[in-house]
């Protein structure tokens, strides 16, 4: 068809291997941070079944606590306790519960002013519909069978004024470090240019994208050369061996590590390409790593190839002389 002088024409259809691929892809990893005195103190207090809000500048009680305040930017230590009763200021209703959340039925999240408070802390109502919850509704605190010092202390809220027993303090030592699980649940689909390059991987070949603009080859291949927006039309194949240009010892141990420490994550240059990408090297001294050092791939077994950077589990010196610093101190 045509409109005034353009004309478009129909992109004839890909095949089934020039299509995008498509995955779900999950992280999952626990997050561990030092919470400091303030946090520290409200998250104590709810291990002990109690609700610790801080007194601000102009009177006002802020629960959770703050550290500063926010209208003169004071540091704030007057810590207050506060009822576990309260009023429902706004509410919204959850239909259909997500994982992860308070319940998985339906139920309500609403912000709940405090006896004693001066802003609203947000959690969940748990009512069977939301003709069951109300702006102005009073609601108190159940607490979860097992506190620890988290927000999960609080199990969530319910209907009515009766306050629950609080067992007496305990001697133990404060809340210093906060773990919070994160998990993220995307379903990724790679552009054409991901697709290649990933089906190529499960052919235990390396394969990257020319630019027509300056020549470069990248890898992974780039839907456009990063300079100046062109695309990248050209496919290359590429060996699997290169050299190191920057790298670092890892001697740090971390949660869900593989590797014992000391190991290199290092990039690679792959002869042939203008872009370096981050593997490991191993089979050697950690020591005895250097920048120009020459190196191979080593591919897991063919039964365990798939569309992933994985197939090729390390890699390895090849024993040749390094590379002149000169041929390679662009990339870098």
């Amino acid at each position: 068809m045509s409109f005034g002088n353009s004309t478009t024409a129909e992109l004839p259809a890909r095949t089934d291997q020039e299509k995008p691929l498509s995955a779900p892809l999950i992280l999952d990893f626990d997050y561990t941070r030092s919470v400091g005195p303030v946090i520290g103190r409200f998250l104590t207090g709810l291990r002990d079944r109690r609700v610790v809000g801080i007194r601000g500048s102009d009177g006002r009680v802020f629960v959770p606590p703050q550290e500063y305040d926010p209208g003169t930017a004071a540091a704030l230590d007057e810590f207050v306790d506060v009822s576990s009763v309260g009023t429902v200021k706004s509410w919204t209703w959850v239909r259909d519960p997500l994982p992860g959340q308070p319940f998985d039925r339906p139920f309500a999240w609403a912000l709940i002013q405090l006896d004693g408070a001066d802003t609203s802390i947000l959690h969940a109502v748990d009512v069977a519909s939301p003709h069951d919850i109300n702006t102005g509704m009073r609601v108190r605190i159940k607490w979860a069978e097992e506190t620890v010092g988290s927000i999960h202390d609080i199990a969530c809220f319910v209907p009515g004024e009766d306050v629950e027993s609080t067992p007496a303090a305990t001697d133990s030592d404060p809340v210093t470090m906060l773990i919070t699980p994160v998990h993220l649940e995307i379903d990724h689909s790679a552009s054409y240019e991901e697709s290649y390059y990933l089906r190529g991987l499960a052919e235990g070949k390396l394969l990257g994208g020319r630019s027509e603009a300056n020549g470069k080859v990248y890898i992974p291949p780039r839907g456009a050369n990063p300079t100046n927006g062109e695309p990248t039309t050209e496919q290359v194949e590429l060996p699997d061996r290169g050299i190191v240009t920057t790298f670092c010892v890892v001697n740090v141990p971390f949660l869900g590590q593989r590797i014992k420490p000391p190991y290199i994550a290092a990039y690679v240059l792959l002869d042939g390409a203008d872009i370096a990408f981050l593997h490991l090297i191993l089979e050697c001294d950690p020591a005895e790593v250097r920048m120009g050092m020459r190196v191979e791939a080593k591919w897991r077994p063919r039964e365990e190839w798939g569309t992933k950077l994985e197939n090729i589990e390390y890699f390895r010196p090849t024993g040749e002389p390094d590379a002149e610093y000169d041929t390679y101190k662009q990339h870098l």
